[in-house]
């Protein structure tokens, strides 16, 4: 990419940005993040008591990367869950519930992709969209996790294959701690990349949606661990907001996070808009459209 299409690509984004439709757009995802946790929970433990494996393994993840504060309020969400069985209308409500961010970041990229001409095909449709997503999301979640439980098992088993057939030897604890999270972070990838492809009404092609899955990706990490840093060595929320200190941290922590998923939208726009100009003029006449959908 030339010099000249990143400057280009940022003026762009920022002409967009100043559009009033984003003014607090962060802070209501991070409201509907935390409105979504409980029964984003709920479902996950129901997904991963069918293979037997329990919350732990995401609540291992969370300590290690998830700022204290933050850190301790889902760990104790975490812990609080049941895996006790629930009929289907319950899983239903549960899932209506815990989609509510879907349906936030839905409109925001049909308006973004649309250049503000629409947020989508209605808000019972999208709505209902949102759950089918939000239950994509759980499984994509479900499988990861199960990945990084069994995955040393399932190498075990293609190693002894090996063995069998061509004598191979491997040190299987090392080759697992080695390629444990490259795969996690594969697979985190993966899940950013799905959810800018089913989140817009119109599908775009996977090409399309790479660069913003990248930014956000980038992004997301960037965001926890430096907000990991920062408030462990630098701040204390304790001093102002006392008992409520754990909620503000995580409600923080969600604001950035927002802010990352949505400017990878935004990248997926302004990199189409830019992708075949032959000039200013043609360029700008297309800031307003649509990026071209399959």
């Amino acid at each position: 990419m030339s010099k000249k299409r990143l400057i280009e690509m940022i003026a762009l984004g920022l002409q967009q940005i100043r559009d009033p439709y984003y003014h607090g757009f962060a802070a209501q995802l991070a409201f509907y993040f935390l409105m979504s946790i409980v029964p984003t929970l709920i479902v996950l433990s129901q997904l991963l008591g069918l293979f037997s494996v329990s919350l732990d393994a995401l609540g291992d993840l969370i300590q290690k990367y998830v700022a204290k504060d933050a850190a301790n309020v889902m760990l104790k969400l975490i812990s609080s869950q049941s895996t006790k069985g629930m009929n289907t209308i319950f899983i239903v409500i549960t899932l209506w519930a815990a989609s509510r961010a879907e349906f936030a970041l839905m409109r925001i990229a049909n308006y973004t992709l649309t250049g503000g001409r629409s947020t989508g095909n209605g808000y019972w449709r999208e709505r209902i969209r949102a759950i089918k997503t939000m239950a994509i999301t759980m499984f994509t979640l479900a499988f990861g996790l199960i990945i990084l439980v069994y995955g040393e098992l399932i190498i075990e088993v293609v190693a002894a294959a090996l063995m069998n057939t061509i004598g191979a030897h491997y040190e299987i604890n090392m080759f697992w701690l080695f390629i444990r999270w490259p795969v996690t972070m594969a697979l985190y990838f993966l899940m950013v990349s799905y959810s800018y492809y089913i989140l817009p009404s119109q599908r775009l092609a996977f090409k399309q949606i790479m660069p913003g899955s990248i930014f956000a990706s980038v992004g997301m990490l960037v965001v926890t661990f430096g907000y990991k840093i920062y408030t462990d060595y630098m701040s204390n929320y304790n001093i102002l907001y006392g008992s409520m200190a754990a909620i503000v941290a995580v409600m923080m922590w969600f604001f950035f996070l927002a802010w990352a998923l949505v400017l990878g939208i935004l990248c997926n726009k302004v990199w189409a808009d830019t992708r075949t100009d032959k000039g200013s003029k043609k360029r700008k006449g297309r800031q307003a459209n649509p990026v071209q959908v399959k």
